[in-house]
Order: structure tokens, then sequence, then C-alpha cells
């Protein structure tokens, strides 16, 4: 006999554990369904993000940041440090306590809201008076029925034609974040998020990284300016980045891979290296889902096609984060669920595109919300920028850490803040207060005439708003 849910919602990463939350919350029996499984077979909710996405990369580059602290920088502070070693396979087995440490809080997190979990993975079978039928494969299987559905399938690593994922020599993030051993030479195809965030990790520990990236351009999407001083200060710490590039035939042993490319002027290049990362994007999952039983819509992409409010074709049937349109960001999915949950519920929601912010947590980490200079002279919106470097703020000086800049852009008529860009240390942080004041439509001389507290980073931010208005008062 099948259960019956007001919502049930297939997986379970950022978009699905959150959106079963939050419809709980508000009075709705919810069933979620996930599929990822710990080392001992049982179950490990939380996503590509916990399992093998943001929080096993942020682990280990802590780790590798920490490593890297106590070979290059603790002499400047009087620490002497001798006979430093890394162990690789230490640092892994950390990573995964960490990533359990996360399942366990969503699964204690389901509990406390009396959301029903399901391990196993759930497809539609068909459509039925009221709602929907979904089958649980599992290791006992499951017959749900939910009068609403959210899918949250989340998505998969692009794979390079020709080069397909064995993950032991051909990597993916999953591959790279398991990993434990410090391998001699890596190579890197496509400056993709988690590529440059692994290539970090092991470069720190003694791995040379070579980074073959096709666009002419480093880091594309990012503003340039800022693009271009993190890739100066990758360059300086090791990482050898080649632009312009074409990937040719790509050949794996038990020794390592060979990858043959052309670079930017034409000539033939062969890179040999004993693990290979491939990171030239994400494709959405919607394997196994049986969205033909039901007539789900999908895209050319395989992304399942909805409206701005996450709706899709069908009836009660709804689709948020990585397998819709969009960025494919963790809290980008996170505000969907919330937004869908609350407009079953007769609610409101609302997720604002414009100031979702963007971090690469690299060292120097970067991060950005709102458009670009690039993007404002391509739409032809006349802006004024300010910027404001981190070696000229007291608390970058005393952390030993003055590499970047905060970068502001606001509009010449109005000064509303358009975007702002940061590459330098704890970027990921500063941003924040940046997404705020876009989100209440702030002008630079708001930020520029609030009290930042002295010494911190967040002054630099103070200072690039008042550069602005070209009145700096400590550059």
């Amino acid at each position: 006999m099948s259960k019956q849910f007001d919502v049930i919602v297939i997986g379970g990463g950022p978009g699905g554990y959150i959106a079963a939350i939050r419809a709980a919350q508000l009075g709705k029996n919810v069933a979620c369904v996930d599929e990822w499984k710990n080392a001992t077979g049982g179950p490990a909710p939380g996503g590509t993000c916990t399992n093998v996405g943001c929080i096993p990369s942020k682990a280990l580059l802590q780790s590798s940041e920490h490593f890297e602290q106590a070979s290059h920088h603790f002499a400047d502070h009087g620490i002497t440090v001798k006979g430093l070693s890394m162990d690789a396979g230490k640092m892994v087995a950390r990573k995964d306590a960490v990533v359990k440490q996360n399942n366990d809080g969503i699964l204690y997190l389901f509990k406390k809201n009396k959301v029903s979990f399901f391990h196993g993975r759930a497809s539609f079978v068909k459509a039925v008076d009221g709602g929907y039928e979904i089958k649980v494969a599992g290791a006992a299987e499951e017959t749900l029925v939910g009068q609403q559905i959210i899918v949250a399938t989340g998505s998969n690593a692009r794979a390079l034609p020709g080069a397909a994922f064995d993950e032991t020599m051909v990597l993916s993030n999953e591959g790279a974040l398991a990993l434990t051993a410090v391998p001699k030479k890596m190579g890197l195809i496509g400056s993709g998020v988690i590529g440059l965030e692994m290539g970090s990790v092991w470069r720190r520990l003694g791995s040379e990284v070579t980074i073959l990236e096709g666009l002419p351009d480093f880091l594309g999407a990012v503003d340039q300016q800022i693009a271009k001083e993190a890739q100066k200060a990758f360059v300086k710490q090791g990482l050898k980045i080649e632009l312009g590039v074409k990937v040719g035939d790509i050949k794996v042993s038990k020794k390592g891979v060979s990858v043959a490319w052309t670079n930017a002027k034409g000539e033939a290049q062969t890179l040999d290296v004993d693990k290979l990362i491939v990171s030239i994007g994400r494709v959405p999952n919607t394997i196994g889902l049986n969205a033909e039983a039901v007539g789900l819509k999908l895209d050319e992409r395989g992304a399942i096609v909805v409206d701005a409010d996450c709706k899709t074709n069908l009836p009660g049937v709804w689709a948020v984060g990585d397998v819709v349109r969009g960025p494919m960001l963790a809290h980008k999915a996170e505000e969907e669920g919330v937004a869908v949950a609350e407009r079953i519920a007769g609610q409101h929601g609302h997720v604002n595109f414009n100031t979702i912010p963007w971090v690469i947590y690299t060292s120097p980490e970067i991060a950005w919300v709102g458009r670009t200079e690039q993007q404002l002279k391509s739409d032809g919106v006349a802006y004024k920028a300010g910027t404001f470097p981190f070696l000229a703020n007291g608390r970058a000086r005393a952390l030993g850490d003055t590499t970047g800049m905060v970068k502001m852009l606001a509009d010449a008529t109005t000064d509303e803040i358009l975007g702002v860009h940061i590459v330098g240390p704890m970027a990921s942080e500063l941003i924040a207060e940046c997404v705020l004041a876009m989100e209440f439509r702030a002008s630079s001389e708001d930020i520029a005439r609030v009290c930042h507290a002295h010494p911190s980073l967040s002054e630099s931010t103070k200072e690039a708003a008042l550069a602005v208005d070209k009145r700096t008062l400590n550059f």
C-alpha cells in the first residue's frame, strides 16, 4: 500500500533538504527521498555539495592552507617548524569526518522537523488522483503518493569526449576529493571552480599543477580586472595557466595521462601528468527520474523546464537547483527550495537572481555579486567604479595577506550599487555586506557613510565605496 504525503521532495541536496524542512515548518506532511550512500552503505543526504563538492573541498582547502602557512609563512611570525610533513591520507580522513557530520546533521534536522526520509532512488510512475505516484528503489522498495512533487536531483560533472571519468587517473570533483597521495604532476582541463580549488589544494601540498583553459580569458565570468589580479597571484604561487588552448587526444595508462594540446599560437604540445582533473562544467541530473512516464518537459540539455516560480509543465510538480535554469550554486538551490515550499503553502516565495553571490575558495578568494564591468559596458550602462587594495588595509597587513582588492561599481546617475567584486583574504565573508546592500538597493554613498570596525578587512569595502566618489581616506 502506498504512503500518502502532501509534498514529496526528490533529492536531499541543498535545494531538496531545505525545501523539505521549510514545507514541514509550514504544516505539510513531507517526504524526502535521496540515494547518496556513505562508505558503509548508509544514507548520506546533502547531495553533491555535502558529499563531493562544497563541504569536502573546503575541508581540504583548510588543511592545505595550514600546511602552506607552516611551510612558507610561519617564519615571518617568528615560528620555527622543523621536520614538517603532510599525511594526505589523514587529511582526507578528516575531510570524510566533516562530511559525515554534515550528513548526520541533515538526518537530525529531518527528524526534528518530522520529515519522513526514504533512502533510495526515486522515480515517477504515473499521475494519480490528487497527485503522483513515486517509486523508491532502495534496500526496501517503497511506493509513495504526493500531492505536490519537488524535483531537486542536482547535476553531474561534464565529461570530456574521449576521456571518460575513471576517478583513478581521469578525475571529476569526486575523484579529486578522494586522492590519498600527492601526485607529482597534475593537469587540469578547464578553470572551473572545483578544478581551481582542487588544483590549489594539491599545488600547496607539492604537486606541479598545469591548467589548460580553452577560453582566451582566465575566469571569463569574473570581472576581468579582478580575474587578472587573481591570475597574477596564482602564477606567482606556481600554478601554470595556459589560455586559448585546444585539447586533442587524451591517452590513459597505468603510469599516468598524456594530453595532446595546441596553444594559442597554434603550436602542438604534450602534457604528461600523474592525474588529470576535468573541470568543464556540470550537466543537469535527470537520469532515472522517468520523466517521460508523466510527460515532464526537459530541454535539450536535459534540464527540467520551469517558469520564474519553478513550476514545471505539470500541475503540482516543481523543480529547483542545478536541475533547472540559472547558476549551479548550492545557495541558489536553497533559496529556490524555500520559495517553492512557501508557494505550495500559499505564500509568496521570492528569489532575486541579481543578488546571488558567487565565490571561488582559492587563495586569494574571489567573490562577487551583481554585474561585472564588462557586462555594464555591453549593456550600455553608465557607471562609476571605485577600487581599494588590501595592500593599504591595516588588518590585511597584520594578517600578512595583502593580495587583491575590493571593486565597487555604481550607477553614474543614481549611485545605486550595480556590482561588487573582491579578490583577497576572506572575500567569501566580505561579500555578504555587499549582497545585503544591493538587496536594499543601497548607493555606494550608503556604504561609505556606514561606520566599519577598525582594524578590519571590511574597511576595504567602505574605502572602495569612497573611491566611487574619488575620496578614499587611506589610499
